[in-house]
């Protein structure tokens, strides 16, 4: 071997793990994901969920997918969301789907439907009753797929400036109720209004709305609504399920390798059973905060006002089954699933619930 010969050689061993280490480097490079809500940061429930879920997608990912949050009006405004994701301003969001029923008239069902799904028969329809493919489908021609990621639980009813003793009490009233529960409001005569979180104080404190409502407890007394309102109203027939979504960009998902994929999707059903569980356990505690320390005054709405508002919603329904094919096919499988569920949640929860006492 000549000397040129062996110099090149040992120029080529020099290089070599120069060039092995390049092909990892480059597979582990890292990727960061703009995450926006539709919530004031860390606000208990769906705030300190959305946050909860960009960490555990950057920690599972161990870095190679960091997830950086961007509170309501940070990026963009808290019911710009959907569009930012569709748009590529942001790849993700945590929102709910109520909000969307003006561009998606079915969006509504995917967090609640009044007088439908309880938290855990909803999560049933979505992963085992065919829910998941019809969410799906809705959303794609926006260009996102979404995932139930974090859950508030049962909702309450509201709350109201004044009593409401009968039905005639909702005519004209102003109050904040998005999604299906508010066609049903206006049914009944209410003015119903969409608000975003971080707007529905100042309006109750001015006299904007009389009266609103958003989650349970924890999630309400945060918001310190009890300081406008003294009257707490229960059953929260509009919402008796909480379901926030995690919207994925669609070109920003298809861009991970299998793993990550798997991560984000991990990272969701994790958070929705995780903040499930948290929000019974502190929407109980905040509960007893408000009568015991804030003075709430829980009431119970007269039952002409329940009888009323479950006509109105079998009306509601019906309306929006009409109003196209996939639409159609939502409401027909949240129905379907809700008579799936009825008689072995009747036999099962409610005997238990009143022999518990």
């Amino acid at each position: 071997m000549t000397l040129r010969t062996r110099r090149k050689a040992l120029g080529l061993l020099a290089t070599a793990p120069a060039a092995a280490l390049a092909t990892p480097a480059l597979a582990q490079s890292n990727t960061e994901w703009r995450m926006v809500t539709s919530w004031p940061k860390n606000l208990p429930g769906p705030g300190v969920t959305a946050q909860r879920l960009a960490d555990a997608i950057s920690r599972m990912s161990a870095g190679r997918l960091t997830v950086k949050l961007y509170a309501a009006g940070e990026l963009v405004p808290a019911l710009e969301t959907f569009s930012a994701v569709s748009g590529g301003t942001a790849h993700m969001a945590h929102t709910a789907s109520l909000f969307w029923g003006g561009k998606i008239p079915a969006a509504p069902l995917f967090t609640a439907g009044p007088f439908g799904l309880t938290p855990i028969e909803h999560i049933t329809w979505i992963n085992h009753g065919g829910g998941q493919a019809i969410w799906d489908k809705l959303y794609a021609p926006f260009g996102i797929k979404p995932y139930m990621a974090g859950n508030t639980g049962f909702q309450m009813g509201g709350w109201f400036k004044r009593e409401i003793n009968a039905l005639d009490d909702l005519k004209g009233l102003k109050i904040r109720m998005p999604g299906l529960g508010g066609e049903i409001m206006r049914r009944l005569g209410a003015a119903p209004v969409t608000l975003a979180p971080g707007e529905i104080f100042p309006a109750l404190q001015s006299g904007a709305i009389d009266a609103t409502e958003f989650l349970g407890p924890s999630g309400d007394f945060a918001m310190g609504f009890y300081k406008a309102a003294p009257f707490y109203y229960a059953p929260g027939f509009h919402e008796p399920n909480g379901t926030g979504e995690a919207l994925v960009s669609l070109k920003a998902l298809e861009t991970l390798p299998d793993d990550l994929r798997a991560i984000v999707e991990s990272a969701c059903a994790a958070e929705n059973i995780m903040a499930l569980g948290e929000s019974e356990w502190q929407n109980a505690a905040r509960l007893r905060t408000l009568i015991e320390e804030k003075g709430t005054q829980i009431r119970e709405y007269p039952a002409e006002v329940i009888a009323a508002a479950r006509s109105a919603n079998i009306k509601t329904m019906q309306a929006l089954a009409q109003r196209d094919a996939v639409t159609s096919e939502a409401v027909v499988s949240f129905q379907a699933a809700s008579a799936h569920l009825k008689e072995w949640s009747a036999i099962s929860i409610e005997k238990f619930l009143a022999a518990r006492g």
